[in-house]
């Protein structure tokens, strides 16, 4: 199986692949789902509900041209479709945090660790505080 890959990618028809639109229209279009998995880390706040519903779509359009062009650009249609699944689990985070009470659950925690933090700081203060009246004569 490899020789025949190695025989294919010596023949013309590779080169005639490797220099068209159909490999390197692909090639250039992954910027988009590597830049979604890497959004994927980042917090819901900053997740524009638009543009990730417009991106989604988009890959979807596009998955079904890259299907149903002659001859098929798997390619194309590889790039779309983890364009459309990072998307669509954007999504999925953007409406989870903004209209299923995700921002709700999250902002006690935040404000509940800062009240500790400050708790822990007072007693501190306090302590030292002791210390040094116990410490007058």
């Amino acid at each position: 199986m490899a020789s025949t890959f190695v025989n294919w990618l010596r023949s013309p028809k590779a080169r005639e692949y490797f220099f068209s639109t159909h490999f390197w229209g692909p090639v250039a279009n992954w910027g988009l789902p590597l830049a979604a998995l890497a959004d994927l880390k980042k917090d819901e706040e900053v997740i524009s509900g638009a543009m990730t519903t417009a991106l989604a779509c988009y890959s979807m359009v596009f998955m079904r041209f890259a299907w149903r062009v002659q001859p098929r650009n798997y390619l194309l249609f590889a790039c779309h479709f983890t364009n459309a699944t990072a998307q669509t689990v954007q999504g999925a985070r953007f409406v989870n945090y903004w209209y299923m009470g995700g921002k709700d659950t999250r902002v006690p925690a935040a404000v509940g660790a800062v009240e500790s933090a400050a708790g822990e700081a007072i007693e501190v203060t306090q302590a030292e505080a002791q210390k040094l009246v116990d410490a007058k004569p």
